[in-house]
């Protein structure tokens, strides 16, 4: 160790073991070189880095062949840096080749980006979704039925990538189906994986329409290998049901046109008539049956010709009047479902209370 040391202590007293340096400097092919690799080095991260990091540093040691040919006249340069510029150029086709593999067709690139880029799903676990329906795009001509309620097996879950589908039961229109949402989602929630079923709704395309479909077993095996996919489908399976019922709700008004609510208790009254309704009603035959009774008589009776008048109903005395809470809710559905104006409406309103249920709706 202290030869050693020794030595580069004497190297450096001595100085450089240069003679004599070059008056004439170097020629322009090599301070290209030496600005390419400054350039080169000067890249950044990522695939697009990458390739203006190699993409620099391949053109600078090729004029780093150049110069040790032409001008430096050295085996060792040229050798060298030739050596270099093909491990740049060979990088440079190994990420060409990864953007090859990781290319998607035009559709489930589109796909990607509408409905999993904003949720920041990773592209590796994309292109597992991808594969698990085969990269195949299916298509529906117009008019053409994708299910038939009653006999079509739900055998599969589909998403819509352009067109517009039409959902009916019984012949009656219910919604529409646009691109990039769920044609057959609340069939495949409704089932378990062990379960079979067949549609209960009719599903027919409006226009030409494309579509791509997981097959039942192959998207429930992967769903129950990866957990993130599966919570994945099950936010976006939601999602789409929940604006299918929105969907399915605006067609549910009032007729003075304002829309109410599904999930409100007062829908009840949509359904149905309440207790109260039955007692009103049976009040109001009640009320028409005693009135011939009580009409004034056409002449003067004698005191055994008279009769007694019609004696008011023993349940108007003896029972109590209905709880209050009952009574109020009644005239607001009356009031919302009258042909009055809008201003009896803002009254209701004024009072606090949340309206009620029309109990006359459209049929859907």
């Amino acid at each position: 160790m202290s030869t050693n040391s020794s030595r580069v202590g004497q190297l450096l007293l001595q100085g450089s073991a240069c003679i004599s340096w070059k008056q004439d400097v170097e020629g322009a092919v090599y301070h290209l070189a030496n600005c390419l690799l400054l350039l080169g080095f000067m890249g950044g991260s990522g695939v697009y880095g990458c390739f203006y990091l190699f993409g620099f540093l391949s053109a600078g040691y090729l004029c780093c062949v150049l110069w040790g040919w032409f001008s430096a006249c050295g085996l060792d340069i040229v050798l060298w840096s030739f050596l270099l510029a093909v491990v740049c150029l060979l990088q440079l086709a190994h990420l060409v080749y990864r953007l090859r593999e990781d290319t998607l067709p035009e559709e489930f690139d589109l796909l990607y980006k509408t409905l999993c880029l904003p949720l920041q799903v990773p592209l590796q676990t994309y292109k597992e979704i991808v594969h698990c329906c085969e990269e195949q795009v299916l298509t529906l001509a117009t008019e053409q039925t994708y299910a038939v309620e009653g006999e079509t097996p739900i055998n599969r879950l589909s998403l819509l990538l352009s067109g517009r589908v039409r959902v009916s039961q019984d012949g009656q229109f219910l919604h529409y189906i646009f691109p990039y949402q769920f044609m057959d989602s609340p069939e495949w929630e409704s089932l378990q994986p062990s379960e079979e079923g067949v549609f209960q709704v009719t599903l027919t395309a409006e226009t030409s329409c494309s579509y791509i479909a997981w097959p039942r077993k192959s998207l429930h095996l992967l769903l129950t290998k990866e957990r993130y996919i599966s919570c994945l489908f099950s936010a976006l399976l939601g999602y789409d049901i929940s604006e299918k019922l929105y969907t399915l709700n605006d067609k549910l008004f009032a007729k003075f046109g304002m829309r109410f609510d599904i999930r409100l208790p007062s829908l009840y009254h949509v359904l149905g008539p309440t207790a109260a309704d039955a007692e009103l009603e049976s009040e109001k035959g009640d009320e028409e049956v005693c009135e011939p009774a009580v009409s004034p008589p056409q002449a003067t009776p004698t005191p055994l010709q008279q009769t007694p008048p019609c004696s008011p109903r023993p349940a108007a005395i003896n029972f109590p009047a209905p709880p209050t809470r009952a009574r109020l809710s009644r005239p607001d559905s009356g009031i919302l479902a009258s042909k009055i104006p809008l201003q009896s409406y803002s009254q209701v309103i004024s009072r606090g209370q949340a309206p009620l249920a029309p109990t006359h709706t459209p049929e859907l």
